[in-house]
């Protein structure tokens, strides 16, 4: 360990710079404008994968962005470990809300972070947490103590769903033949208290269109007597939660599974602060399904969410208009045993049939993906608290995140592998949220755990 603390001291500078000049490319996958700047972070993390010691590099083609692929192999006999991470980053809407620019990284120190964070997009999800792992790969080449196989697999385009994933995956499955997968985009409870993400909720995600008349009409000729598309999407929305925001939906909660009270209260054991939660969200009190804790409805629970609306004029000054449609983007977190497509096909069937006369509307799913729970009795997962305890010198706390890398399903029905989730972000650090940022102390802590990860799950398969 004072090996690595030592190589991490040394090139604590260049570890910071190399991760800045990554940051400054922005690699938006959701807008075809930046589409050659995705190529470009591709290209360089190809680069970064070479520099670090893989042997072999490439760049894999799909139906969409590029997958950049490296491995290091130095004795089949070994394990083989299949480090996943995206380069890809979220819009960073609404740019005047940031107090820098995106795509301009600069270290600000904060209450949380007194040695600094960088804020920039992506940070921390998930080019500073995938690239953690390109400087471990780095530190354990260059002082000779690789003790297993490793494989890279880098996508860029985790952000609209990894459409092209399950394309690559299928297709090249001896390419990825591994015997655990590791994965850095989730976070942990504190810098002093370390946690595993042990679960993962599913996703389904669509987009809804709401369409009256034929044309946007005169509010003072017609207002009254037409149905106003927003004022319908407006009701129809506050409809799909009743008065113990319980989602309406028939059929929502048939297969979610009601977690026991014993399980409930290890759940509990996590430090969590309603007082500090509330402080930092600036927010007088929390909100959600009744009967239920914050820390449940945000991980075991299933939710409902509208994520953006619009329609008719939103310009400056005024426009007495009633809009032809509406619009509206809305998401769905699931869990264990609740499937994302049926869900979608729930939501449709609801949401068409609430509909009043007067409008029609079309529901377009976009992205979805299943639930995921690791075993903590695993090898990947023992591995993983063994790197966390000599690490951070405390043991970690097995956690459910709120979170879906829908991916992740995808490599153990694909792949049959397990997925161990080793997160360094913290939940202050504002992902897919203006002034995104990672902390210093979590780039650099990561660099330092993840050999440690390496170390013991080789010892652990002997």
């Amino acid at each position: 360990m004072d090996n690595i603390k030592n190589y991490v001291g040394q090139n604590k500078d260049r570890f910071i710079n190399e991760l800045i000049e990554l940051l400054k490319i922005p690699s938006v996958s959701a807008d075809s404008a930046y589409s050659q700047d995705v190529v470009n972070t591709a290209d360089a993390v190809l680069a970064s994968l070479k520099a670090a010691g893989c042997d072999h590099v490439e760049l894999c083609e799909t139906p969409g962005y590029p997958i950049v692929y490296g491995e290091k192999n130095i004795n089949p006999a070994l394990p083989t470990i299949l480090v996943y991470g995206h380069y890809d980053v979220q819009p960073a809407d609404p740019i005047n809300l940031w107090t820098s620019p995106p795509f301009e990284p600069v270290i600000k120190k904060t209450e949380l972070h007194p040695d600094g964070a960088i804020f920039a997009r992506g940070a921390c999800d998930d080019k500073g947490q995938m690239y953690m792992h390109v400087k471990a790969l780095e530190y354990m080449v260059q002082n000779g103590n690789l003790p297993c196989n490793v494989k890279f697999m880098i996508e860029g385009e985790e952000e609209v769903g990894s459409p092209s994933l399950a394309w690559f995956v299928e297709r090249n499955q001896a390419k990825l033949k591994n015997d655990v997968i590791l994965i850095s985009d989730t976070g942990m409870i504190s810098n002093t208290q370390p946690s595993i993400t042990t679960g993962l909720r599913g996703l389904s995600y669509v987009e809804v269109e709401v369409t009256g008349p034929n044309r946007d009409l005169h509010s003072g000729l017609y207002g009254g007597a037409v149905a106003n598309p927003i004022n319908i999407l407006a009701k129809m929305i506050a409809g799909l939660h009743d008065e113990n925001n319980h989602i309406t939906i028939p059929g929502f909660y048939d297969k979610v599974e009601e977690l026991s009270r014993e399980e409930r209260d290890e759940m509990a054991k996590a430090p969590f602060s309603l007082d500090a939660y509330k402080k930092a969200l600036d927010i007088e009190d929390v909100y959600g399904e009744a009967t239920y804790t914050t820390n449940e409805r945000n991980s075991i629970r299933p939710t409902l969410d509208v994520n953006g609306i619009w329609g008719g004029y939103t310009g400056e000054g005024a426009k007495t208009v009633i809009a032809s449609k509406a619009f509206a983007k809305i998401s769905m977190r699931l869990v264990p045993a609740q499937d994302w497509s049926e869900i979608t096909e729930l939501f449709t069937k609801h949401f068409t049939a609430i509909a009043p006369k007067g409008v029609t509307v079309k529901v377009t799913p976009h992205h979805g993906g299943q639930a995921y729970v690791t075993p903590i009795d695993s090898i990947g997962y023992q591995a993983a608290a063994k790197a966390y305890e000599e690490s951070f010198g405390i043991k970690p706390i097995p956690v459910r995140s709120g979170g879906s890398i829908p991916i992740v399903a995808l490599f153990e029905k694909e792949l049959k592998s397990k997925t161990i989730m080793m997160g360094f972000g913290l939940d202050s650090d504002a992902i897919h949220s203006p002034n995104e940022h990672f902390g210093i102390f979590n780039y650099l802590k990561g660099i330092e755990t993840i050999p440690l990860f390496y170390k013991y799950f080789t010892e652990l398969s002997k």
